[in-house]
């Protein structure tokens, strides 16, 4: 009887972790100043719940520093060159991050109040392993105050080349200009 019992319950763990995905979000480096603003990770469920720290075990990472990870003290953010690791339970998220207004810093843009970017749509049933983290510009490749969530890695010369507006992925109906 504990025999079954044990296996079983076994099965039941592999079977669960099986079922996890591991998901990469990176944020390459750019120049100094803005590699130094912190842009924060904010995931959903697809009924619109915050799961940002329930819907899996994070922890980050250095692309310079390879194999080395770390624990996240208290919250999910990146900065120039980190990797943010998760092992995402089953399910459908809307994956998004911010920076508050008072966190800009030195950086002097368009934008003065909270910067944001768009929502990326990611379904654990048909995984992508990365998505990439870069800032906007405007048409005169100065930083407007944003952020992008890409599945395509942005062009890079010596720093990450900003998405400039025409290379942004379309905004749904709903969602407004921030």
């Amino acid at each position: 009887m504990k025999r079954k019992l044990i296996i079983v319950l076994l099965f039941s763990i592999f079977s669960k972790l099986a079922a996890i995905t591991p998901l990469i979000i990176y944020r390459p480096e750019n120049d100094h100043p803005m590699n130094e603003v912190r842009c924060y990770i904010q995931i959903f469920d697809e009924n619109n719940n915050d799961v940002t720290y329930s819907c899996g075990n994070a922890f980050y990472s250095w692309a310079n520093i390879p194999g080395r990870y770390h624990a996240y003290k208290k919250r999910y953010y990146l900065t120039g060159g980190m990797a943010f690791h998760i092992n995402i339970l089953p399910g459908k998220y809307k994956i998004s991050v911010y920076t508050p207004k008072d966190e800009h810093y030195d950086i002097n843009t368009e934008n003065k109040e909270a910067w944001n970017s768009n929502t990326f749509e990611y379904d654990s049933d048909n995984p992508i392993n990365v998505i990439f983290v870069a800032p906007t510009v405007n048409d005169n490749q100065f930083y407007n105050g944003g952020w992008t969530i890409h599945y395509k890695a942005p062009k890079f010369y010596k720093f990450t080349k900003p998405y400039t507006p025409d290379q942004l992925p379309p905004k749904k109906k709903d969602e407004k200009d921030k």
